[in-house]
């Protein structure tokens, strides 16, 4: 599906630092700690480029990122890529951006050889619409960790088979 007045781009630009920091924060579901983390990674591009290992799919509208994915290959895996983030803008979720750039990022992955996508996420409740959005795009959860970000927030891992 393609949205009228979206556009794509890959290569991460230095407002992008604000702009993650922006579409992360907005769901007001992270830490601190977790934004920051979301915004190193693009950082780490910006500064190393591919050799990061980190790629970015950006949604914009009217020049503006509404909403991003990050993936890059696993380490010491043939074909296995891991899907770091993915976020829409609060105000622009429920309008399908977020299942178009899943599509758009799996096929970048494709191209580049992945034929498997790993995500992880909690298992707190507030993380349900998370854990609905990737089983209902093809993700099948294939691994459970207990307490594994503290006590009773337990890690689920899915992957998709691309």
């Amino acid at each position: 599906m393609n949205f009228k007045g979206i556009y794509y781009r890959e290569k991460p630009i230095d407002s992008d630092v604000g702009s993650i920091r922006n579409i992360i924060s907005s769901s007001g579901f992270f830490s601190t700690e977790e934004v920051e983390m979301a915004v190193e990674l693009v950082e780490e591009n910006l500064s190393k480029g591919e050799s990061s290992g980190y790629h970015f799919l950006f949604a914009e509208i009217n020049q503006q990122a509404v909403a991003y994915s990050c993936y890059g290959p696993i380490p010491c895996t043939k074909e296995s890529y891991d899907l770091y983030w993915i976020a829409v803008l609060h105000a622009f979720r429920g309008r399908g951006i977020g299942r178009e750039l899943l599509e758009r990022t799996e096929e970048k992955i494709v191209k580049s050889g992945g034929k498997r996508v790993y995500v992880d996420t909690s298992s707190r409740d507030q993380y349900e619409p998370t854990r609905s959005f990737y089983r209902a795009n093809g993700f099948e959860q294939v691994a459970f960790l207990k307490d594994f970000y503290s006590p009773g927030d337990d890690k689920i891992i899915y992957v998709k088979q691309l």
